[in-house]
């Protein structure tokens, strides 16, 4: 009964190209799963809420913004301010990093300014009274 049974022996070349095979086909299953999802088209980040984000990192957890206008590339400019306070503080933000006007750097805010917002800061707007 050995005898007639033979073992059956997978050889190597013929295992080496099924699995190629089968990495191909599931590599282009997944490339058209993300073609799909959009996961591979780039998203607009939500400029508001990264700014949010970084102000609240300087200013405390009670920033907020009072105003924006979207700047040059993924800049964004505006004001913002403590919740319950009058006061405001111009920014800009970039994905990266945020500068505020009372910053000790006021150089390169303004060229900050300059460069990504063109035209903002010729308006400040006023304080909101406290309640």
């Amino acid at each position: 009964m050995l005898g007639r049974m033979a073992r059956r022996v997978i050889r190597t070349d013929r295992l080496i190209v099924v699995l190629g095979i089968a990495v191909l086909v599931l590599g282009g299953l997944a490339a058209w799963i993300f073609v799909q999802n959009g996961a591979l088209t780039p998203q607009e980040p939500d400029r508001q809420a990264r700014a949010l984000t970084q102000l609240r990192e300087h200013l405390g957890r009670t920033a907020e913004l009072r105003y924006t206008e979207q700047g040059d590339g993924l800049a964004l400019c505006g004001y913002a301010g403590r919740r319950g306070e009058p006061e405001v503080v111009a920014f800009v933000s970039r994905p990266q990093r945020i500068l505020l006007d009372n910053d000790p750097l006021p150089k390169e805010f303004t060229a900050m300014v300059r460069a990504d917002c063109p035209g903002f800061m010729e308006r400040r707007p006023a304080p909101r009274p406290t309640p």
